[in-house]
């Protein structure tokens, strides 16, 4: 008899097509490949500020949540780090020169409506920080090699403090594995899992709506 699949495998498979759609929108192209200027990345720091804002106010109120509470890791936060990117990409008033794109707006009204539950926030924390801890360090390569930001203007990228990242990952997955869900539970996690690549996707489509003047000449 074999053995039954781990979930967070089940929800890696049943997200994959979201992920490559993700990764292949042309605004992602463009930047691995080193064809975004300074501005053209600056433009999604903003959106990721909004963004993480919203998760990490679902994470303030789920902490002590049964399911969710062990989920949320206090290094894995990304507003201070953001914070810090964008002062120094922006200047000392960036926060008054930023505002976040209609998809954004989407976005975080999603995680506002559904963070509060543990599957909601547990499928938009899971999209967000595990593929940033990965598939994140190919664009912090990008951005030290080609605009030389190695500190402030990248920290958004930078999750040392929680050690290896395999066994970080690890971690995480252990959780998703041994979390009390019920099979419909599981179900619904997947579907909103599934919907928060889809906002993903959306963000980066508003921002290739200016991909010509992000490109590098």
């Amino acid at each position: 008899m074999s053995e039954e699949i781990p979930f967070s495998q089940s929800l890696r498979q049943a997200t994959r097509d979201g992920h490559d759609r993700a990764q292949e929108s042309p605004y992602i192209v463009a930047l691995i490949a080193g064809d975004l200027s300074r501005d053209g990345y600056t433009a999604l720091a903003a959106q990721h500020y909004f963004i993480y804002a919203a998760i990490e106010a679902a994470a303030a109120a789920m902490r002590r949540d049964p399911v969710a509470g062990p989920f949320v890791v206090d290094t894995l936060h990304r507003l201070p780090a953001l914070a810090t990117d964008l002062a120094e990409l922006l200047g000392p008033d960036w926060q008054a020169r930023i505002q976040p794109t209609r998809a954004t707006e989407a976005y975080r009204a999603r995680v506002a409506e559904v963070g509060h539950t543990s599957v909601g926030f547990v499928a938009h924390h899971y999209t967000r920080y595990l593929g940033d801890i990965a598939g994140g360090q190919v664009i912090r390569a990008r951005l030290r090699a080609q605009h030389g930001i190695t500190g402030a203007g990248a920290r958004f990228y930078d999750f040392d403090d929680l050690g290896p990242a395999p066994v970080f990952r690890d971690r995480y997955r252990h959780l998703l594995d041994t979390a009390p869900w019920t099979a419909e539970q599981r179900a619904e996690l997947i579907a909103e899992s599934r919907r928060a690549y889809d906002l993903n996707t959306a963000v980066f489509t508003d921002l290739a709506d200016d991909l010509d003047k992000y490109l590098v000449a």
